[in-house]
């Protein structure tokens, strides 16, 4: 196990070893909560290696978008019903059909194309977790910090608990900046892997959901104008 992966235990391991204390002992110290993938979303290093990566994979995105509408024509050919969807006895036409191969390529020329973006975005998040186990110890060591939990594992914790901005601001001064152009070989350890799906899922949500909200704000019709009184 990693020295991260230790910081980064399971939670119920931690809360049944705070179980089996004694009383006395488990009201001893501060305990704080932090949330690991907020504490990189929120650092400069990680908002500007991300903009980095969309300008300079741009032309990779692009020709993904392209290849995406490609595959997306193809597959309306088979979808005799008009649902949008190939269903079972669609799917067994066009595997008999000669599109079939082009369409495995196509796959995976889109695959390629994704692992190469989601690679950048990997090794960015892996330089700044470098450094979360530095910075997660230097506030506790600061606060006096006893033990530190994730949010969900709480069924309650107070604000001041969360010590989640403070981790963000320490790792602003460890890592200012992260590269996004991988080695030659690279391979992103585990952590780094784990982290950044983790990224990926709340920054997806976040962006269904501004689109949700925008969508709910261009239906509300205008407000009409009040009469005016004699």
């Amino acid at each position: 196990m990693t020295r991260f992966s230790k910081l980064i235990a399971p939670a119920g391991l931690i809360l049944a070893a705070v179980a089996a204390l004694p009383a006395a002992a488990q009201v001893q110290g501060n305990i704080a909560t932090v949330d690991i993938p907020r504490t990189i979303i929120g650092t400069t290093a990680f908002q500007t290696g991300f903009e980095q990566v969309n300008t300079t994979y741009a032309t990779q995105a692009e020709l993904r978008r392209t290849k995406a509408q490609e595959r997306q024509t193809m597959l309306a050919k088979f979808d005799k019903n008009g649902d949008k969807q190939v269903d079972e006895a669609e799917q067994a036409a066009m595997q008999k059909s000669p599109d079939f191969a082009k369409l495995q390529t196509l796959d995976q020329e889109i695959q390629a194309l994704s692992n190469q973006i989601d690679l950048a975005r990997v090794f960015a998040v892996e330089q700044i977790i470098g450094q979360y186990p530095t910075a997660l110890q230097e506030v506790v060591a600061k606060d006096k910090i006893q033990m530190v939990l994730e949010p969900g594992s709480l069924l309650y914790a107070p604000p001041e608990a969360d010590i989640t901005a403070k981790v963000t601001a320490s790792l602003n001064t460890k890592v200012p900046a992260v590269g996004v152009v991988p080695p030659a070989g690279y391979q992103p350890n585990r952590d780094a892997v784990t982290i950044y799906q983790e990224i990926a899922q709340r920054l997806a949500i976040a962006a269904q959901i501004q689109q949700q909200q925008a969508a709910q704000a261009q239906q509300q019709p205008a407000n009409p104008a009040a009469p005016v009184g004699r």
